[in-house]
């Protein structure tokens, strides 16, 4: 296995070492966010850092997360999340760092085209083992955690939020094995719902439409005025959509939604 690279700011690195404001909507809360050196997963790291919260970032882009931790004043581990055993160790060293968990955001994903007829198994378990077998293994052991660390109780809920693709089941030709996985995302939030509900975790799923990535075109699109028209609102998402209705997810204001998958697509889903 890899060694595990970090980075956290100069000067911070005692379990509990507070260096959030207490204020803004997600003040002190303890975030862990996979794949959030780019694109969605870094508008939700900074949209949740700009209301208090502290963030630890995982992901096998290492030099972008570490930048990204500096500038928010968070903590960034290099992991291959399609590693069971370097996922499980990141996870518990983010946690240590944190001191806790409270926030769980699962956008580390990996996007492939391949025939259906030609499509290998090999080429399937790739595409499941980072969109899906992944969320499994930090679900757990984030759960875990809170639950030993809370009771149940309107306002301190647990909080695990998925990112898959439109309504889990979205996709065109060549993208069997990315459609399949992204739907195990919606099944395993809403079975994930059902079990931690009692202990007062709250698990829901984003489902973002055609997003535009951060080199300016949409995510695997190329034609932007195309999918805009496809909208009732005449344009694609930009991540921040995104991380705003992540950002309601990971709030109180959330407390008593569960088991839900909310498209994130401008109407394009009314299609």
């Amino acid at each position: 296995m890899r060694h595990l690279r970090a980075v956290s700011p100069s000067g911070v690195a005692a379990v509990g070492d507070r260096q959030v404001r207490p204020s803004g909507r997600l003040g002190g809360r303890r975030v862990v966010v996979t794949g959030g050196a780019r694109g969605i997963g870094e508008a939700i790291v900074r949209s949740f850092a700009s209301e208090g919260a502290r963030v630890a970032v995982l992901d096998r882009r290492f030099e972008e997360a570490a930048v990204l931790a500096k500038q928010i004043g968070g903590v960034a581990y290099d992991v291959d999340l399609a590693n069971v055993r370097e996922t499980a160790e990141a996870m518990a060293r983010a946690i240590d760092w944190l001191g806790g968990i409270d926030v769980l955001v699962n956008t580390a994903g990996v996007l492939r085209y391949g025939s259906l007829l030609e499509l290998r198994p090999e080429e399937w378990d790739e595409v499941f083992a980072v969109n899906t077998r992944a969320m499994l293994v930090t679900t757990q052991i984030a759960a875990r955690e809170m639950i030993a660390f809370r009771t149940p109780s309107g306002d301190c809920a647990g909080k695990v939020i998925n990112v898959a693709g439109t309504c889990g089941t979205s996709a065109g030709g060549g993208q069997a094995h990315y459609a399949a996985a992204k739907a195990a995302v919606v099944a395993l939030t809403r079975a994930a719902a059902h079990e931690l509900g009692p202990h007062g975790i709250t698990v829901n799923c984003l489902c973002p439409g055609v997003v535009r990535s951060e080199a300016g075109a949409p995510r695997s699109v190329p034609d932007v005025a195309a999918w805009s028209a496809l909208s009732p609102l005449g344009r694609v998402a930009e991540p921040s959509d995104v991380a705003r209705t992540a950002l309601f997810l990971a709030s109180s204001e959330s407390d008593f939604l569960t088991g839900d998958a909310i498209d994130v697509a401008g109407g394009m889903a009314l299609h």
